[in-house]
């Protein structure tokens, strides 16, 4: 065979072997789509591949169909795809319990809770009623309610309903004695509130726990019906990793064990509360991880809430003089717990809502944290601050923030802190300006799971009504790529789980959501009432 014979058939074969060359093996591939890859470009392409739950590529549908093959090929026929959802700060078990319980959201008058409750214990007929959401700022008579009615319809069956925010209660008679609780109970970082010599059933932070402690515990198979309920509500909405602010061991080991059961799917970043007797347990196991279930942080509460006047201020409240709220444990205490924390591997996650919480958290960070980088420790909500205190976020600070807070909260908050105050209130940009970043959530179930309401109320500054015109102090409203970074690569930076979710990118997770509208550039007083068609998660579908 001569030279020129032989270069011929050469290059024939190898164009041959590249024809039939065998594409890359794949579980999934989605194309026709535009998919927000949420990487550090931003950028947009058309198409994914998946294997064993990870994500092989993204690119063109060219170039995906070219290099790969898979049983499972999505067309997406024009939709929108986007990273898989976080709720950066939320309730999840709570959430799931409370599917179990009566719901007082929305009610308008404290008759209405009445009626509620006894229509939910005549069709449930419990032992203890339970139930949540009421909210006195949303009444015509904008005052605690007292238990007198709860005694004269359930003289023998405890009844315990908590506020909408988690940090007030009222409680009957009942329950008052399960508790143990009398006009001479007293209990640091909180209230129980005693008129006329009698109780009336309110008890604010701390004190709440002498009845939550008194509530018979549900059944295991109650406690993982909440667990895959609550599951079910979430992959509805296309939210994938949920920051769980605040579990006890008992509810991480039964998450953990039904995760490895395959009888949970949802991935929680569980944040554990922060008692002494957890911190100690969980310093000395170290850092719990799997593909599911990340331990690796503490919740700790550092005040109350705005609405109860729990919030810790610098100042009194505007509506109450001579009265702060109160901090829900000495500050020598919050230093010793701190240093303990920043002595292990651990990160730290403070409720602070007032800016005197704030101060006194931020500071203590700075001091802690002094030769440690890259710890990553949050301030959860960030209400309230003060002018000098932003600054403390350019320390590598996260905060992490609730935008439906700032909607639910703008038709009473300016009575509780006055004209000043309220301008350095809800000021996620602001904050986003000095921390570089932003981790946003809901608190569900004090406010609603939807993550739609999160970005329309980040983006917009209104409540669902379109109120009001403008925005709530609009100069603080993120924009859309903000906030979609803040619901997904900000939360999972914060979680230090970047390099694997959070954006669509090769060798990360496949959590994503398909749309069949595009809320980065849809009408945006359109974005609450759009849910997601499918959510994937590790490339499975659970919607």
């Amino acid at each position: 065979m001569n030279f020129k014979i032989y270069l011929l058939v050469l290059l024939t074969t190898s164009a041959f072997a590249q024809k039939i060359q065998k594409k890359i093996p794949a579980d999934l591939i989605v194309t026709n789509a535009k998919i927000y890859t949420v990487n550090k470009d931003f950028e947009v392409t058309q198409a994914l591949a998946v294997k064993d739950g990870k994500i092989l590529e993204v690119g063109t549908n060219s170039v995906i169909l070219k290099r790969f093959s898979s049983p499972k090929t999505i067309n997406a026929t024009g939709k929108y795809i986007y990273p898989g959802f976080f709720d950066a700060h939320a309730h999840f078990y709570s959430y799931g319990l409370n599917l179990q319980r009566v719901d007082l959201r929305g009610t308008k008058s404290f008759d209405e809770v009445i009626a509620k409750i006894v229509a939910f214990q005549k069709e449930n007929n419990l032992d203890y009623i339970q139930g949540r959401g009421w909210d006195q700022n949303d009444w015509t008579v904008k005052e605690f309610p007292n238990k007198e009615q709860l005694d004269k319809l359930f003289p023998n069956t405890p009844v315990a309903i908590t506020r909408i925010d988690g940090h007030a209660l009222l409680a009957n008679s009942k329950a008052l004695q399960l508790a143990g609780i009398t006009v001479k109970t007293k209990v640091e970082g909180g209230v129980v509130e005693v008129k006329n010599g009698q109780l009336t059933g309110i008890l604010i932070d701390n004190p709440m726990e002498l009845v939550y402690n008194s509530i018979p515990k549900p059944s295991k198979e109650a406690q993982i019906k909440a667990l895959q309920d609550a599951e079910k509500v979430m992959f509805d909405y296309g939210l994938t990793t949920i920051n769980e602010a605040g579990l006890e061991r008992e509810t991480i080991d039964l998450i953990n064990e039904l995760q490895e059961e395959n009888k949970l799917d949802i991935n929680i970043y569980a944040m554990v509360m922060a008692s002494k007797e957890n911190v100690d347990y969980y310093t000395q196991l170290g850092i719990y991880k799997t593909d599911k279930l990340n331990v690796r942080s503490f919740k700790f509460m550092g005040d109350g809430a705005l609405g109860s006047r729990g919030a810790c201020l610098h100042q009194p409240y505007s509506d109450k003089p001579k009265h702060f709220g109160a901090l829900l444990s000495p500050i020598k205490d919050i230093r010793v717990i701190a240093r303990q924390i920043a002595d292990s591997d651990f990160q730290m996650n403070t409720h602070a809502i007032g800016d005197s919480t704030n101060s006194v958290l931020l500071k203590i960070y700075k001091d802690v944290l002094a030769d440690k980088p890259n710890r990553r420790w949050k301030i959860e909500h960030a209400q309230i601050m003060q002018e000098q205190d932003f600054e403390y976020f350019k320390l590598g600070i996260i905060p992490s923030v609730q935008p439906t807070h700032a909607t639910s909260d703008m038709y009473w908050a300016q009575d509780r802190v006055g004209k000043e105050r309220i301008k350095n209130a809800y000021a996620y940009k602001k904050i986003l300006n000095h921390a570089g970043l932003i981790a946003l959530g809901t608190d569900f179930p004090i406010e609603e799971v939807n993550p739609m309401y999160t970005f329309y109320a980040a983006v917009a500054r209104k409540d669902l009504k379109n109120y009001p015109e403008g925005g709530f102090q609009p100069e603080n409203a993120l924009t859309r790529e903000e906030t979609l970074k803040g619901m997904t690569i900000w939360a999972a930076y914060s979680n230090f789980e970047e390099t694997e979710k959070g954006s669509l990118e090769p060798g990360k997770w496949a959590d994503f959501t398909i749309f069949d509208v595009d809320i980065m550039t849809m009408d945006i007083d359109a974005v609450p009432y759009v849910k997601p068609v499918n959510t994937f998660i590790k490339g499975k579908q659970v919607k």
